[in-house]
């Protein structure tokens, strides 16, 4: 599915008539997933969220957007990742990878389950960045962002097989760095 209504002519020229409530609709769907999306790449809250609102400016100025064939889900992923991966290129190039926590926000009773859960989740986005970044980034948007691989596929733009061949060798090369690291896997 292209856009964010059904493919009918009717709903496009909805979204045509009131790109705003389309775009409003949009930013409400895929906020979420395109931050965590970023956060999980950057590692800092407050450039995800610039990245994320980035990635919003881009899409509504991008005149495609709401045509009938557009792959919008894959788009988003793609400009993030792609600003993302700038991000990380030039704070390397500078030598100030910061490397900071979301801070969790829940009652006391989940306190202990959250920095149990975080522990885990550090332990396995450090692994990953042992990772090449074709086998993080597919890692990242099978498990984290729970796209299909034909989305990969349009997100990376590779064939679907190669999704499905980097998948496998992304899945044997994170259990290896894991056992390296002396991480326990269920």
């Amino acid at each position: 599915m292209g856009g964010p209504f059904p493919k009918t002519t009717r709903s496009k020229k909805i979204a045509r008539a009131d790109r705003r409530s389309a775009a409003d609709w949009v930013v409400r769907k895929y906020r979420d997933p395109i931050f965590q999306h970023a956060m999980w790449i950057v590692k800092d809250w407050e450039e995800a969220v610039d990245i994320a609102q980035d990635v919003f400016i881009r899409a509504m100025r991008e005149p495609r957007f709401f045509d009938e064939d557009f792959k919008m889900k894959a788009w988003l992923y793609r400009v993030t990742s792609n600003l993302c991966f700038n991000l990380v290129r030039d704070r390397r190039r500078r030598s100030t990878l910061l490397d900071t926590i979301p801070k969790h926000n829940g009652d006391e009773a989940r306190q202990t389950e959250v920095v149990f859960q975080n522990q885990q989740q550090q332990q396995i986005l450090s692994a990953m960045d042992h990772l090449t970044n074709d086998h993080r980034e597919v890692l990242m948007l099978r498990y984290y962002s729970d796209l299909t691989y034909a989305e990969i596929s349009d997100t990376l733009g590779v064939k679907l097989g190669t999704v499905m061949s980097r998948l496998s060798r992304a899945r044997v090369q994170l259990m290896e760095v894991l056992d390296d690291l002396g991480v326990e896997t269920a």
